[in-house]
């Protein structure tokens, strides 16, 4: 199952690889990733795969807010086919 990792806040050290080692200690492949930084705010969008996942998707989602709010984040994680339905015009 694919989903869509969103993650924006002030920009900091070490964003990329705490989202990274978090995804990587269950199991969740990163497919593509795209980050930029906008004036003094980070924004980063990541694929990934997270049919190997040793959590259910609905943990998973969570374990990745709360490493946000631990970090001053915001950190979504949605399925892709449901990121897809909500931007289809």
């Amino acid at each position: 199952m694919r989903a869509i990792v969103t993650v924006i806040g002030r920009d900091q050290v070490g964003i990329i690889a705490a989202v990274c080692a978090l995804l990587s200690e269950h199991k969740v492949n990163v497919l593509d990733i795209s980050q930029t930084i906008l004036q003094e705010y980070f924004t980063m969008i990541m694929l990934v795969d997270a049919s190997q996942s040793d959590l259910p998707f609905a943990q998973l989602s969570a374990a990745l807010e709360q490493a946000g709010k631990e970090r001053d984040l915001v950190i979504h994680a949605q399925r892709e086919d449901i990121f897809n339905a909500m931007h289809r015009i």
